[in-house]
């Protein structure tokens, strides 16, 4: 195993950085040098810390793993970051990637893969899962939401109307109509229900 490898946690659950913690304890050559318990801890001590690489939640108060991928590594472009995370949509890791994560780990396979992603990302190469990969491939050529659309969808899954949702945009009702079946299309699917489940489990929207 590559020697000396200094880690730094960020998730806002307790139990997941003790478990981490517990995993990576028998390795010698593996060191958690701090733990924060969301994205404004974990860019000040990453400066402060300078690990070598980064574990990072997603979904977090105050400031989420998005946003403090992206001011880490504005401040340390090389850094090394690994996404923990349970979704396994596509979207959302590319948007990782994109952000600068080196890689992209499912909280569901830490016990097995943790070891292997920290070492992986910390020699240089990245580190995604073959399922993530081929969720990212089957859907790289098709057409992306587009912000207002992701907007539009975003007020379905709060069981919003189309009236409520025009309202809203200060769009017009058949405008929304039009936006819906866009995203139907694009999605592959045939009505809301499955275009809000379609989002959720590829990561367009978050409940």
């Amino acid at each position: 195993m590559t020697s000396g490898i200094r880690v730094l946690v960020v998730d806002d659950h307790e139990v997941l950085r003790e478990g981490i913690a517990a995993i990576l304890a028998p390795e010698h050559k593996l060191e958690i040098v701090g733990t924060a318990s969301n994205g404004l801890e974990a860019v000040e001590l990453h400066e402060r810390l300078r690990p070598d690489v980064t574990l990072m939640d997603l979904q977090m108060p105050v400031m989420d793993g998005l946003e403090a991928i992206l001011k880490i590594r504005e401040k340390t472009p090389k850094a090394r970051i690994v996404v923990l995370t349970t979704y396994r949509g596509d979207v959302q890791a590319v948007r990782a990637l994109k952000a600068g994560a080196c890689g992209y780990l499912l909280k569901s396979s830490l016990i097995d893969d943790l070891l292997t992603a920290i070492c992986t990302v910390h020699a240089g190469q990245r580190y995604i899962p073959a399922e993530i990969a081929q969720e990212i491939a089957y859907h790289a050529a098709e057409d992306q939401l587009s912000a207002k659309e992701v907007a539009i969808l975003e007020l379905v899954a709060e069981g919003k109307a189309n009236k409520t949702i025009a309202w809203e945009l200060k769009l017009s009702e058949e405008t929304i109509k039009a936006h819906l079946k866009n995203i139907y299309s694009k999605l592959s699917v045939n009505d809301r229900t499955q275009a809000v489940t379609t989002a959720l489990r590829r990561g367009i929207i978050a409940l």
